[in-house]
């Protein structure tokens, strides 16, 4: 049998005692005055526990049978008496324990270490070495690979339509203290203390979200911590889907967006029976028909989801069809054309649903209430997410004050007209354009009929400094080796570009094809040739220079360049 108890004279147990083992009826008895020793440790056999209990009340002497020393329970006037009865094993036991008094008398007690004021000093000049050093100090490493992705940036021209340049004031919040802070949950439902004033940080974004939109918080939510639009999609049919359930959307060449899942024709709408249908996509450059999605999604019963990534500065300037008319649910990206950080965004329609009356949704019903509010909270965190980036949602919040601005609408119309000034000039040098024009802020170019892949001629371009990203096309058999290219008129915008502008854009365009496609021709059978003449190529570095000299004669928003 095992014990942990070991018994003393004292109350301090070293833990050489513990776990001993009783297997002849003893205990032990250690004496006071060697308490740390493990030589004065005695056993006294069991039989003993009553006379000594006896002992203690007569004030006798205890004398080990084995011929150990004496312990010594008598009280000695000035001493101190410490008495405690307990029992062991069944038997009642008495024990007091002789403390004399140059024991117990203590001196002054000790005063905590204080720091001197040098020592102070000292730290405090380390931790301000550690955190006030900019990024040049810190790592020099880094800085540079930054210094030159920000000369990347300034040099060349960026016709990438998912890209845009954010101001001064979106970058400071970024870069802000408020990284420091963690706050899973909700405002006024985070899982930690010290959140009041991160409350105040998302409330306000979620306000200037709506109003931006023009929407009523009475009919519709938001929520703004998805770290992208992918994420906040996810988290809709995470909140809105079980197990077995279905989505229908458009697939790349026709327009959607990769996390949309797949295309089916809508004449099969009924018999797939989505539970969400997706509208709305990364690369269409025409209106979007949602009164027909609305029609469709009534009829076998789906909620309408709107991805309006691409669009959603027009949307919030009513540059384009609103989708908010006909949509139970709406994501969006927080950067492209809205000039905000990365990040995504999530808006519900919350309150009584409404009765159809033909294909827009209007009237109230109280019977029933839309519950998408708690579902899409709940799958954004904690399902897919932990806590929030309140940097990016202070940095989100500036964006969207920027939005509700005239000044941004004049700029968003600036984007349109300068996006069919690019397709008219591309269509006059006899380029093909998917649906032969735009309405909004891109346009797909068809590349086959010069003999180029997307990939290819995005490679060639970013050689001249020109960003395009490849996109597959309707018809095209696949996406690994797209077709067409996209291309999209806000970064450039931002930085101030008009219409003239542009008109040089689509020489540099139109110039790199030729040459890329004319290269491609003389070395194509071998792709290391190809990329030999391509680096070797005087056109090439030709309008190379050309493309620098454009570009850096726009400033690049955020910095004095």
């Amino acid at each position: 049998m095992e014990s942990n108890l070991s018994l003393g004279l004292v109350p301090s147990v070293s833990p050489a005692s513990h776990r001993s083992q009783i297997s002849d009826d003893s205990i032990f008895v250690r004496e006071a005055s060697s308490a740390s020793s493990a030589a004065s440790v005695h056993h006294l056999p069991l039989r003993l526990l009553e006379s000594i209990n006896e002992n203690c009340h007569r004030g006798g002497l205890l004398h080990n049978q084995n011929g150990g020393a004496a312990v010594e329970l008598n009280r000695d006037p000035g001493d101190e008496e410490d008495e405690r009865e307990f029992r062991i094993l069944g038997h009642s036991m008495c024990f007091k324990r002789r403390r004399p008094d140059s024991e117990i008398q203590c001196g002054p007690a000790k005063r905590p270490v204080v720091a001197s004021e040098s020592d102070l000093q000292e730290r405090r000049s380390s931790v301000k070495a550690w955190g006030n050093q900019p990024i040049s100090e810190a790592d020099p490493e880094l800085f540079e690979i930054m210094g030159k992705e920000k000369e990347r940036q300034f040099k060349g021209i960026e016709l990438i339509a998912s890209e845009n340049f954010v101001c001064r004031a979106v970058m400071d919040a970024l870069g802000s203290h408020l990284t420091n802070k963690y706050s899973e949950g909700m405002p006024g439902a985070r899982y930690y203390g010290g959140n009041q004033y991160i409350d105040e940080i998302e409330n306000l974004c979620c306000k200037r979200a709506l109003d931006a939109f023009g929407l009523d918080s009475e009919n519709w939510g938001v929520n703004v911590q998805p770290y992208s639009c992918t994420s906040a999609n996810f988290a809709v049919y995470t909140g809105l889907l079980l197990p077995g359930d279905r989505i229908m959307g458009l697939d790349t060449p026709s327009g959607g967006n990769t996390s949309h899942g797949c295309y089916m024709p809508s004449e099969r709408a009924l018999d797939f029976r989505p539970k969400i249908l997706i509208c709305g996509g990364s690369s269409y450059p025409r209106e979007w028909d949602y009164a027909r999605f609305r029609q469709i999604a009534d009829k076998c019963g789906a909620v309408l989801l709107c991805d309006m990534a691409q669009i959603s500065g027009l949307v919030a300037t009513k540059e384009c069809v609103n989708p908010f008319d006909y949509c139970d649910i709406v994501t969006s990206t927080t950067h492209k054309s809205l000039r905000g950080p990365r990040g995504g965004i999530i808006f519900y329609r919350k309150g009584a649903k409404p009765r159809k009356r033909g294909m827009l949704l209007s009237q109230g019903n109280e019977s029933e209430q839309y519950d998408f509010e708690e579902k899409i909270n709940f799958a954004v965190f904690p399902s897919l997410q932990g806590g929030p980036h309140n940097n990016h949602i202070a940095a989100l919040a500036i964006a969207l004050k920027q939005v509700a601005t005239p000044e941004y609408k004049v700029y968003m119309q600036q984007v349109k007209r300068n996006s069919q000034a690019l397709a008219n000039a591309l269509l006059r040098r006899r380029c093909r354009l998917v649906t032969g024009g735009t309405d909004n802020h891109l346009l797909l170019w068809d590349l086959r009929p010069l003999g180029l892949t997307g990939k290819t001629y995005e490679k060639v371009c970013e050689m001249c400094h020109i960003t395009v990203n490849k996109i597959a096309i309707f018809g095209d058999n696949g996406t690994i080796t797209p077709g067409g290219v996209r291309i999209g008129t806000p970064a450039m915008t931002s930085r101030g570009c008009l219409e003239s502008d542009f008109e040089t854009m689509a020489d540099f365009l139109l110039r790199v094809a030729h040459i890329a496609s004319t290269l491609q021709r003389e070395h194509g059978k071998s792709p290391k040739a190809f990329l030999e003449a391509l680096q070797s190529s005087k056109d090439l570095a030709e309008v190379r220079n050309q493309v620098e000299g454009f570009a850096t004669q726009f400033a690049l928003p955020g910095f004095d360049v």
